[in-house]
């Protein structure tokens, strides 16, 4: 049975999820305001590509899982039931296509019994569109944080999309809570499951890409698969990149052991042979005292990792926590970008209208940085990652080696009264010392860190 450690020892994590506010540019035939359309002062690669895209929300059935809730109300006599998953695909679409409606969701009421407001998210995505047939793209599936919700990337899922990948966004259904008690079941309920229904998710997936009659595994590259893990996504993703949890950590006090085991370090349980893309964006289980990883673990991991965080992180801890990730994945070769002055809400969505508390504000806004910002360089630079390791496009590496390290050392100078007006730094001529991708002086409040493996 859980003990009551676990409540106190994850007292810290409520907040591990939060979408943004969208560029608010116009989309042909879209409902305004759709967060997939970059604004003008977006980098490069931000937006949509040239793909229409289809949305499809199935459900999958995961059998004998664990289930903590049904374990303490059977006194222990019952461990695991079917785990039923909602899952959202976005896809190159047959074209054109009518947007959908958009993505309702809910406004997360952490620690109460009463729902939260409802609000809906516009979409540039055709529902039940028919996929593009003909090719076939890569595999990428994102997994939301605590409390979170599967459109709540919705502006990186289309974006993605457009620009030839099948999306695969995971509703993990997080139990609700509203005591000590019930957040400890609940979160550790997150800890065993994340990384169970990512790999379930991808081995479905995978399967339905060998069969001629699927629609949509037709255009599934099953060579080619990334991850994407915000907050505990992260932590299930290092996990279901080869990361075994350390079951010593502090973390798992109160967790069954046997439901632990197969998720830690030395279990037979290897990453998906074909996964070669890894992001983590602000994830959780690299600080101090929740630290569930040895350095042995990290060291495991071989697919080309990029970290996403904030230097103001309190969440998650970025200088002892997710820095510590980072220098830990010696196994591979690996990038951090870095903003600086943001704390943890910098992966998700519009700020919803309905976020009217401060409560609710503090859940999905960042003190410092504007949203549609964080979400157009989110777009800029996750799609250069994936485009260079799922689909080998080498000349992508120049919008991620960047030097100087620090956008705010770099230098594009230009006589006094003379204007670069909207073009991009190139990385050549006057701009040579500049980050690629931005306007002149937009790149500023980021830094890009990158290791290579053994070091």
């Amino acid at each position: 049975m859980l003990r009551s450690t676990l409540a106190s020892t994850l007292a810290r994590c409520l907040l591990l999820t939060a979408p943004l506010i969208p560029a608010g540019a116009s989309y042909a035939g879209a409902m305004p305001a759709a967060p997939s359309v970059a604004s003008i002062d977006a980098p490069q690669l931000a937006g949509l590509g040239k793909l229409p895209v289809g949305v499809q929300s199935i459900s999958m059935v995961s059998p004998r899982q664990p289930d903590l809730a049904l374990m303490v109300k059977s006194g222990g006599n019952e461990f695991v039931s079917d785990r039923t998953l909602r899952v959202h695909l976005w896809y190159p679409a047959k074209g054109p296509v009518t947007p959908s409606a958009g993505y309702a969701a809910m406004v997360p009421a952490m620690g109460s019994a009463k729902p939260g407001a409802s609000f809906e998210v516009a979409a540039v995505a055709g529902r039940d569109a028919a996929p593009a047939a003909g090719a076939r793209y890569p595999l990428v599936l994102i997994s939301h944080g605590f409390g979170g919700w599967g459109t709540m990337m919705s502006y990186l899922a289309e974006s993605l999309a457009s620009k030839g990948y099948v999306v695969a966004a995971i509703d993990h259904a997080d139990q609700s809570f509203t005591d000590g008690a019930t957040f400890g079941l609940s979160f550790g309920s997150v800890m065993l499951l994340r990384s169970r229904d990512q790999r379930f998710v991808i081995d479905t997936l995978l399967q339905r890409a060998a069969s001629k009659d699927d629609a949509i595994g037709a255009i599934i590259d099953a060579k080619s698969v990334g991850l994407i893990g915000y907050s505990m996504g992260g932590f299930g993703a290092l996990a279901s990149a080869g990361a075994g949890y350390d079951k010593a950590s502090a973390s798992f006090k109160g967790i069954p052991e046997p439901a632990l085991l197969p998720l830690t370090f030395g279990s037979p349980q290897a990453a998906p042979a074909a996964l070669n893309a890894l992001v983590l964006i602000a994830p959780w289980g690299g600080q101090v005292a929740n630290r569930a990883w040895s350095p042995a673990s990290l060291a495991a991991v071989r697919a080309p990792t990029l970290i996403i965080s904030g230097d103001q992180d309190d969440i998650v801890d970025y200088k002892d926590g997710v820095s510590w990730l980072f220098a830990g994945l010696s196994g591979t070769r690996r990038h951090m970008l870095v903003y600086q002055n943001a704390r943890h809400n910098i992966a998700g969505n519009p700020t919803p209208a309905a976020a009217a508390d401060f409560g609710a504000r503090e859940y999905f806004d960042e003190p410092v940085w504007r949203r549609d910002r964080l979400m157009a360089i989110n777009q800029h630079f996750i799609g250069a990652f994936l485009d260079q390791h799922l689909k080998g496009d080498r000349s992508m590496a120049k919008y991620l080696d960047l030097s100087p390290v620090r956008a705010n050392d770099a230098a594009w100078p230009l006589p006094f009264g003379s204007s670069s007006g909207a073009a991009f730094g190139t990385g050549s001529g006057t701009s040579a010392a500049y980050w690629p991708g931005f306007q002149r002086r937009w790149a500023v409040g980021l830094e890009m860190h990158r290791r290579e493996p053994g070091k």
